[in-house]
């Protein structure tokens, strides 16, 4: 029983987000080769995403490669400029800022990135790259050098690793120095984008386990941006499964992998390994056939109906009409959680 001075669970009614998104919209330009170089379409990467994010849970965005879920992280941010829709962070809409009026709430929201050699400054020592934001914001000058010590010390490293530089490191020690950095300014929210997925599973989870503590530590909320559902499993309070630039089901971690509705989540699950042979084998597998249609000319009503079994083996053409001519909705159709399915059909898989 909770205790009645307790704070309501992040999904309780009545809590307010600390960060949230309507509607995203972004779509890239195409453009031709050639001096002229006009406009021949657009990629639909992000289309109509909205999702929150409470204090102190961890939001996972998951699906394949090019489902937009990167694109969704930086919108989220205000790194990239939205095509439509809005982000709101404690109640300040951001979309509408410019960079300069974006700069106080940089402190706030924070990125680590995939790839943790890419995002460190080869030139510089691990000293000055983790002081850089505290330069910038004008937090250095008065206990600037303690504050890095800390932050070495915060993610498993010595006060010494601040002199040498990023090649000097292993892949695990990098992504604990990019932490460090996203960390450096005491932010609210942080986005983890595929933090683990360039480094040996052997590392892995060392700084999954990090990530665990600091954000006890420290009240974080995090979004997650994953391919790994098992690594998504272990972090998350809540999923949001994205495919060709939609949410196409969301709802807790264990609504998700307990009883997936919507059949390109549930082909996501079984294709998770299980470390039990037996149940391995015995386990029903959903394949997808076919790739992932082009963001440029996506399908008609469902977009995922050109590789949905459900669509090829269990309809009837009248009920395949519905999902070539409408895109269904993101709600709850009687499985317990939102999914954009017409015929959504939640399954416990082993």
């Amino acid at each position: 029983m909770t205790a009645p001075d307790a704070p309501p669970p992040p999904d309780a009614p009545g809590t307010e987000p600390i960060l949230s998104a309507s509607h995203l919209v972004k779509h890239f330009p195409v453009r031709s080769k050639g001096l002229l170089r006009r406009q021949t379409g657009e990629v639909h990467a992000v289309c109509d995403v909205s999702l929150e994010v409470h204090p102190g849970e961890t939001l996972g965005i998951v699906g394949e490669s090019g489902c937009g879920k990167s694109t969704t992280a930086r919108l989220l941010l205000n790194l990239i400029p939205v095509t439509s829709g809005e982000v709101h962070f404690e109640g300040r809409e951001l979309t509408a800022l410019s960079r300069k009026e974006m700069r106080p709430i940089r402190r706030d929201l924070q990125i680590v990135f995939q790839d943790p050699f890419a995002s460190l400054d080869s030139r510089m020592t691990v000293f000055n790259l983790i002081s850089e934001p505290l330069r910038i914001q004008g937090g250095f000058k008065d206990g600037g050098r303690t504050r890095v010590r800390e932050l070495l010390d915060l993610v498993g490293l010595k006060a010494e690793h601040g002199n040498r530089y990023p090649h000097e490191f292993s892949g695990g020690q990098r992504q604990r120095i990019g932490i460090a950095r996203a960390l450096a300014l005491d932010p609210k929210v942080l986005v983890l984008d595929e933090p683990v997925s360039a480094l040996d599973v052997s590392i892995q989870a060392g700084v999954i386990n990090l990530l665990e503590d600091l954000q006890s530590e420290l009240d974080l909320s995090y979004v997650l941006v994953s391919h790994d559902l098992s690594v998504v499993r272990h972090l998350v309070d809540r999923v949001a499964v994205m495919y060709l630039g939609r949410i196409v089901e969301t709802g807790t971690a264990e609504q998700l992998f307990g009883s997936p509705a919507h059949p390109y989540t549930q082909a996501l699950i079984t294709a998770i390994p299980l470390p039990d042979p037996q149940k391995e084998r015995a386990r029903e597998r959903i394949t997808l056939k076919g790739d992932v249609p082009n963001p440029i000319d996506p399908p008609s009503g469902c977009r995922f109906r050109t590789r949905c079994p459900t669509f090829e083996e269990k309809l009837t053409d009248g009920e395949r009409q519905a999902c070539i001519d409408d895109d269904p909705e993101l709600i709850d159709r009687g499985q317990g959680h939102p999914a954009a399915c017409h015929y959504a059909d939640a399954r416990q898989l082993v």
